[in-house]
Formats: structure tokens, C-alpha cells, sequence
């Protein structure tokens, strides 16, 4: 059985959130990515995917909408928040692990549990190959409500402004060859 291996070398993993409360239009959607992950395949028709992220090495790639654009420090900042909320120092792994795959059009249905602060539920993500040779890639989107794992999301000005609670996971994986 052949095995596949993804991280940051030949993938991106990126994490979206959206913006909630009455001040809504005054926060930036955040795109964060991690620069320490792994994903494993087993199989060329998949039997298993696994995923372990390193949530230490989140970093905020950018910040859309605001009242003005976001800057470095307010990337910092935003990056603290993340990492308290997802209590880095105590539960510093998030893991995907499927071994339900299911063809599905063209693409794969991937039933596991996903693990976030020591809570395990069940969770799909649907992934679909695309392009050829060199350019074959996999990507793959999923919706994760953070309360459901225990994740209090990040508000300010006494609730006016929050993180919304469902967050958006992308994958983009090219080949490993």
C-alpha cells in the first residue's frame, strides 16, 4: 500500500473566520494559515487520511474588511487571540483522522473524527482531485463551528464585535511527487 505525505512544502491549510455583532463591519475576516502540519493517505483508491496541525504555528496571513486595513501589529494581536482561544499551551495538536472514504462524484467524502481542544465529534470534509501529471492537485473545504469543540470565539467591545463562530478550513494539496 503506497503513502502520500502533505504539509507545508506542497500544500497550503488555511483556516477563514468571519465577523459577527453588531460592529461587524468594523472587524477584519481573517485568513490564517500554519506553517507545521502533516497529512498522510494511504492508498491510491484512499483508506485513510490523516491530518495533525500543530496549532502553535498558527500565523494570520491577512485581515479583510475593517475600517482600515490591518497592520502587522494588529496581525499580533489577532494571532494571541487565536492562540489563547484555542488554548495552544494546553492542546497545542488539532487532528483529522478518516478512514470512512467514500467516492463521491469526482471527488471523495472523508468521514472521521476531528479532535480540537481534547473534544473528538464527527466530521466530513469533501475533497476533490483536479489537473494532471505535475499539475494534479486536491482541494478540499469544510465548516467547523468552534462552540461545538469548546472554542469560545474572540469578542471585544463587550460582545459588539466577534469572531463568528462558524470558521471555514481550506485545503490546497499538490502533488508530492
Amino acid at each position: 500500500m503506497s503513502t502520500l505525505h502533505f504539509g507545508p512544502d506542497n500544500g497550503d491549510l488555511t483556516l477563514h473566520t468571519g465577523v459577527a455583532g453588531k460592529a461587524a463591519r468594523t472587524g477584519h475576516r481573517l485568513t490564517i494559515g500554519f506553517t507545521e502540519w502533516s497529512a498522510t493517505v494511504d492508498g491510491a483508491e484512499p483508506s485513510h487520511v490523516r491530518v495533525v496541525v500543530r496549532t502553535p504555528s498558527l500565523e494570520v496571513r491577512s485581515g479583510e474588511g475593517g475600517l482600515t486595513p490591518m497592520s502587522a501589529p494588529e496581525r499580533l494581536v489577532a494571532r494571541s487571540n487565536a492562540v489563547k482561544a484555542l488554548k495552544a499551551d494546553k492542546h497545542d495538536e488539532i487532528v483529522f483522522d478518516a478512514s470512512d472514504i467514500v467516492a463521491d462524484g469526482d471527488g471523495y467524502r472523508l468521514t472521521g473524527t476531528l479532535t480540537i481542544l481534547g473534544a473528538s465529534k464527527p466530521h466530513t470534509v469533501t475533497v476533490a482531485p483536479t489537473g494532471e501529471g505535475a499539475d494534479r492537485r486536491v482541494t478540499g473545504e469544510t465548516t467547523v463551528r468552534q462552540t461545538d469543540f469548546g472554542v469560545k470565539p474572540y469578542s471585544a467591545m463587550m460582545g459588539a464585535l466577534k469572531v463568528a463562530d462558524d470558521v471555514t478550513i481550506r485545503v490546497d494539496l499538490r502533488d508530492p511527487a
